[in-house]
């Protein structure tokens, strides 16, 4: 259950460590049902798995290639941001943006602004976007974002979903 956001409550960031990764990886499949609920198949959603997640964060977090963050509020986290080395031949800038999450109960919160600043700062960068997603979209406009013709469709389960891509 959400809880409306108290101005009081002090939202901090820092960059991840491995032992963030079980906590990043409950963001990351609770933020997905959250965000995605109606907008990709449910059986996806309710097959993601916080254990199989956090694996795959431990390694990402080891190996250090990639810039992560994450957002606490009352000792919880509750978002994470990763930004790196583009990941595609083509991309127009040097770094990409490559996730931005946040607890539905934490949007409003600056966290997302927070963890925004942390990883790209003001630099030149890219990242994809869930076509028709008007509050990430309208989040990024504000911080310099414009689609730039790039669009692509990303596989989730049984089907695929459209992406464009947002550069500054």
């Amino acid at each position: 259950m959400s809880r409306p956001t108290d101005a009081t409550e002090a939202v901090s960031v820092r960059r991840a460590t491995v032992d963030d990764a079980r906590a990043i990886a409950r963001v990351h499949v609770l933020s997905w049902r959250e965000t995605y609920a109606g907008r990709m198949p449910a059986e996806f959603l309710a097959a993601l798995d916080i254990e199989r997640f956090a694996s795959r964060w431990a390694g990402i977090l080891a190996d250090g290639r990639t810039d992560a963050f994450i957002a606490e509020r009352d000792g919880e986290v509750i978002g994470w941001a990763t930004a790196g080395a583009g990941r595609d031949d083509d991309a127009p800038r040097p770094r990409e943006l490559e996730g931005i999450y946040l607890l539905a109960s934490a949007h409003g919160s600056g966290a997302g602004q927070q963890l925004l600043d942390a990883v790209i700062g003001d630099a030149p960068a890219y990242l994809w976007v869930l076509d028709g997603n008007a509050r990430a979209e309208a989040f990024y406009r504000r911080n310099g974002f414009t689609r730039d013709g790039g669009a692509t469709t990303h596989p989730v389960g049984d089907t695929s979903v459209p992406a464009v891509r947002m550069s500054r």
